[in-house]
């Protein structure tokens, strides 16, 4: 009897290292196979190529914030917006490594840039045009401009000399035949209305509007500011030398990431999503 119960003893014992064994291999298969979501998401975020990306107002951050959302995935990118509140510290950061590219500035507000801070800057693939306008809170087309009105103008220099062309192209004013690479009011060969200049900084601009006649700025500020004015006159296609586009370093150019990130500004998913948000205040110009 008590050899017949120590085999049944033995018998149970080994039965539950077996069971047990078993048990933990299962537990470890299963903890193997089991994906942590959250650990998940943080392999899917680390096999994505971060590119930081400083802007200056809404438009282009929300194109931006479109391709980081429906195409940079495809391509292995994680697209870091940076928000700067002025003209200047966007370029500042690329130069200091703070960003890898910015998002807000034309060519020629960038060749000028590049001067005043001494840095080699190249503009890949320029996106969409930002058309100037000519404002008014007083009258309803350029025919009704009183002598010596005041108009508000941009102070920088390229956005300055931008403004002066518009300006030009409609007849309130004429430039010399001799103006150099950017126009100041000091070449002004013609004021037939005796125009009396205002130079302010971009945002400055629109915030003048009911304290001067007419004011020159861009649908990009109309737009940060909420403004439902429409413009007398505003550019067209043919100033897409005007067009913003994505900017880094000379040296960083060739940077497969940003190439990456180049292409994708000029999508044509992107042309349609900006020809549906902006209804013609902001030109695709690819």
């Amino acid at each position: 009897m008590k050899r017949r119960f120590f085999i049944m003893a033995v018998g149970s014992f080994a039965a539950s290292i077996i069971f047990s064994s078993c048990t933990n291999n299962q537990s470890e298969l299963a903890s193997k196979n089991t994906t942590n979501p959250a650990e998940n998401i943080a392999q899917t975020s680390q096999q994505k190529e971060v590119i930081k990306v400083g802007v200056w107002a809404v438009i282009f951050e929300d194109i931006l914030q479109y391709v980081k959302d429906n195409l940079a995935a495809n391509e292995g990118l994680d697209i870091q917006i940076v928000k700067f509140n002025d003209w200047i510290q966007p370029n500042t950061a690329l130069r200091d490594g703070e960003i890898d590219a910015n998002y807000f500035q034309h060519s020629p507000f960038m060749n000028n840039a590049a001067k005043q801070l001494n840095l080699n800057l190249v503009m890949l693939n320029p996106g969409f045009l930002t058309p100037l306008g000519i404002y008014s809170n007083k009258f309803k087309s350029l025919s009704e401009v009183p002598q010596k009105a005041t108009i508000a103008i941009y102070k920088d220099r390229s956005n300055g000399d931008r403004s002066l062309r518009l300006l030009a192209d409609q007849g309130l004013i004429k430039l010399k035949d001799s103006v150099g690479e950017l126009a100041t009011v000091q070449d002004i060969a013609a004021n037939p209305k005796n125009l009396q200049f205002q130079e302010l900084d971009g945002p400055a601009i629109v915030r003048s509007l009911d304290d001067v006649d007419l004011a020159v700025f861009s649908a990009g500020l109309r737009l940060q500011a909420g403004l439902q004015l429409q413009p007398l006159v505003q550019e067209t296609l043919a100033q897409k030398r005007y067009a913003v586009g994505l900017v880094t370093l000379k040296a960083r150019e060739n940077d497969p990431k940003i190439q990456k990130l180049s292409k994708l500004l000029v999508d044509s998913r992107v042309k349609d999503f900006i020809n549906q948000k902006y209804q013609g205040a902001v030109l695709a110009v690819f």
